[in-house]
Formats: structure tokens, sequence, C-alpha cells
């Protein structure tokens, strides 16, 4: 079967084919960079050292304004009326009240819907907003734990202090024990009263740092100046018997004899125990005659001899068959 298509006198005339036009792409040009060193007013560097532009005053107008918020704070039988920011922290606010209220911040409790709210917490989180209302309270247990805080901070700065003026003190006797001992160095004598009286100051000024009862940093410092206390004391020890004994060189304590070095073995007890001399023989006639009676005296008498002079040799037991 075939096809039939349209005649080409009843279709028209047919269109030529006219490709499409190719157009260029458009570029935006590129908005030229300022360079920063011909107006370095505009730019500044941040932290991390990226080159940014400065923003001015004007860029953030457009910006909503934080709202003000009023509060109504009843503390016993007063009311409160308190301007804060909506994005403020109730630490901030506990700093407020505490103007009011006179209660200090840290002695604050401060109750919204019948919940403590922590200083951290924020206004806004917490759902205040205007014309809430919230209860102040004073916090007893707080006050006592701040009190203890404040006497145990003043009783530290009371004892640096104390252990400071000690230093001072012992630095002064220090420079007397250092001329007592420049003297006698030089073979000189000094009054024993002025040893003593060194000696004296040095331990008073022990038993006041015994009195300091402290840890951490200050109990660390305390050990310090009584180890310098108790050297200096020895150094007058030391000092006030050098003066007792001119011809003393150096201190009792130093002046430890050598023991005298062991004497070296002598020759007996360092040789080795010698075995019994024995005679080995191979003659056959002396073995007779070693089981004869006439012959004992004279062969024992040869053995000693013979043993003075020979080294030692083994000795074996013989069967007489």
């Amino acid at each position: 079967m075939r096809t039939k298509y349209p005649s080409t006198a009843a279709v028209g005339p047919l269109k030529a084919f006219s490709p499409v036009k190719d157009t260029p792409a458009t570029i935006p040009a590129e908005t030229p960079m300022e360079d920063p060193a011909k107006d370095p007013a505009k730019w500044e560097v941040r932290p991390c050292g990226m080159l940014v532009q400065k923003r001015s005053a004007a860029d953030g107008r457009d910006v909503a304004p934080v709202p003000v918020i009023r509060l109504r704070v009843k503390h016993a039988s007063n009311h409160h009326e308190v301007y804060i920011s909506s994005q403020a922290t109730f630490g901030e606010l506990r700093k407020l009240l505490a103007e009011r209220t006179g209660i200090h911040p840290l002695d604050q409790k401060i109750l919204f819907k019948d919940k403590e709210r922590d200083s951290s917490a924020y206004l806004d989180t917490s759902g205040v907003k205007d014309r809430s209302k919230l209860v102040v309270v004073e916090d007893s247990a707080a006050q006592a734990r701040r009190f203890l805080e404040m006497r145990r901070t003043a009783k530290l700065e009371k004892d640096v202090k104390f252990i400071f003026q000690i230093s001072l003190d012992v630095d002064k006797l220090a420079s007397q024990v250092s001329a007592l001992e420049g003297v006698i160095s030089k073979g000189g004598k000094v009054a024993d009263t002025e040893v003593l009286r060194l000696t004296e100051l040095l331990m008073n000024e022990l038993i006041k740092l015994d009195g300091v009862t402290a840890d951490g940093d200050v109990k660390l410092q305390r050990r310090m100046q009584v180890k310098r206390v108790q050297k200096y004391v020895e150094t007058l020890d030391v000092i006030k018997l050098k003066n007792a004994n001119p011809n003393a060189v150096e201190p009792a304590q130093q002046q430890k004899q050598k023991k005298p070095p062991p004497p070296p073995p002598t020759a007996s007890a360092a040789a080795p125990p010698q075995p019994d001399s024995v005679i080995v023989t191979t003659k056959w006639e002396t073995f007779d005659s070693l089981f004869s009676p006439l012959a004992s005296a004279s062969s024992s008498t040869a053995t000693s001899t013979a043993a003075s002079s020979a080294a030692p040799t083994p000795r074996f037991d013989w069967e007489l068959f």
C-alpha cells in the first residue's frame, strides 16, 4: 500500500532554511576593587588577618534597637520598678536590685514564676516580658558562704603580709651573720654576746613562722623561710665553735677521721692450703717393702724428704693380689 503525500501546490511554496544567528554573550563588567593604599581610612585588619572595609555608624541604622522592658520586683513588703534590656541576664538584674534593696548581688535569690533563676540565664529566653512580676529574697546560706570566703581571703592576705615582713627581718639578720662569718674566716674573733643575740632573734622569727597555718603558696613560702632561719642558726653555731677554738679549721661535724685501710693479706693467708703429699713409684720391690715391718721406718723417712721437694701428686689405692 502506498502512502500519499500532499502535493507542493497544496502546501504552498517552501521557505528557504535560515540558520540561527549567533549573538555574542554579554559578560558584565567587574566592579574595580578599590586600592587600600589610596584610602586606608576605609579599611581595617581583623584579628584573623583579613582585610575588610570599615563599617560606619550609618550601616546599622536599619537594625531594630533592643527593647527596654519594665519589671515589677517585690522585696518583702516593698515594690520596685526596674527598667532593663530584654536581653540582659539575671546577674545584671541583681546588680540593679542591689541599689534598690540594699542586698548584695551574691546574697539575692530571684524567683520568676515560683522558680529560682540562675545569674547566667537571660531574661528573654526565660520568658520575662514587659511588666512581668518577680520576687527577690535574701539567701542566708549564700550570705554565710560569702562571709566565710571573705574571712578566708582576709586571713590569706594577712598571712602573706606577715611572712613578707618576716623575710625582711631575716634579710637584715642574715647580713649581720655574714659579717660575723667574714671576721671568723680572716682569723679574728667576735663577741659571744653578739652571736647569742643573733641566735635569739632568729629563734624568735622561727617561732613566729610556726604560728602561721596556711595552705598552698603561703605554706610553701613559710617553709622556705623556715629553712633560711635554720641555715643561719647553724652558721652561728659554727661561728661560736670557731670563736671558742681558733685553731679549729673545720667544724666538728665536718672533722670525720677516715678509717685506716685494712692491712694487706699475708702470704700465709693468701696461699691456698696444700693437700697431703703422696709418693707414686713404679718400683715393685718398693711395694713389697711397704708391707714389711723392717722397711717401715726407712720408708717414712724417705717419703718425708721427698714430700718437701716434690710437687703434690695424686694417690692411688693399690690392692695386693
